[in-house]
């Protein structure tokens, strides 16, 4: 199974580009962010067409996510409060939260909240939201230890997730209260799949579209796939396809790619 997450930066400036690389790549299912679009305009005939089932949660002009599954999913909801029920209801006023159940896997597709700058009440905002996924998180693991969430983060975890040209202290997307809430949440038992078959630094999914940041490489892995334990160990690759950065009017992100065996690893033959 592949399962894809891909920042797009609006589904309608960058369909063409998502549906060739759909073409190109028939993943299991696309998890989509910054879709930008309401429910009742996103473009659903070329996804369609190319045979995917369409979830999706959006608003105008901002966030907004969606699953492309080749099957049909079972349980979708969207946001937070059809799981976390003792939470008022405006956290959900933003599109950031979709997730369905594909043979057997639970796919939690997330939007992150950017936070702006630190200290600024969209910093307090993000931090506090990522309290409210810890608990998502806790109650979809009662139920289910298959869960793969991905999705843009909006947080570097290390150092090496962020080219040399940045000072991390105090920076948004790299600060330490915004590494320490993702650290909590991988706590309840996720892994970084991609960190399974790459250690080293230099690997980004995120170019600022200024300074000529993708030609020069000076980027942040801000996207992620984490894997509870015995996905993880079902993980057989994990890459970040730069190729649709390179494109002329791209998202400022790229699509990560993890591909799961149908069999846990004790099981298959050597």
């Amino acid at each position: 199974m592949k399962i894809a997450t891909w920042n797009i930066n609006s589904i309608r400036t960058r369909l063409v580009h998502i549906v060739n690389w759909l073409t190109e790549n028939p993943v299991d299912v696309l998890c989509l962010q910054e879709t930008k679009v309401t429910d009742a305009q996103f473009p659903q005939a070329p996804f369609e067409s190319l045979g995917y089932y369409l979830y999706f949660s959006g608003q105008k002009s901002y966030n907004g996510v969606a699953l492309l599954s080749r099957q049909r999913l079972e349980d979708v909801s969207c946001g937070f409060t059809p799981i976390v029920t003792n939470i008022q209801p405006d956290w959900d006023e933003q599109k950031r939260v979709i997730t369905g159940v594909i043979d057997g896997v639970r796919i939690v597709n997330l939007y992150v909240p950017n936070g702006s700058s630190v200290g600024s009440e969209k910093y307090k905002y993000k931090l506090d939201w990522l309290k409210i996924l810890h608990e998502y998180l806790r109650s979809l693991l009662a139920v289910s230890s298959h869960i793969c969430m991905c999705g843009d983060f909006n947080i570097a975890l290390e150092s090496k997730d962020i080219h040399d040209n940045v000072t991390t202290e105090n920076h948004i997307m790299a600060s330490e209260p915004e590494r320490q809430a993702l650290q909590d949440i991988l706590a309840l038992g996720f892994a970084d799949a991609f960190r399974k078959f790459n250690t080293e630094g230099g690997h980004f999914s995120w170019w600022d579209y200024r300074a000529a940041s993708f030609r020069r490489n000076l980027g942040w892995r801000i996207d992620h796939q984490y894997l509870t334990q015995e996905l993880y160990e079902r993980a057989i690759s994990c890459i970040i396809d730069v190729t649709p950065r390179s494109l002329t009017q791209p998202s400022d992100h790229t699509p990560v790619i993890v591909e799961l065996s149908t069999t846990p690893s004790c099981l298959r033959l050597s």
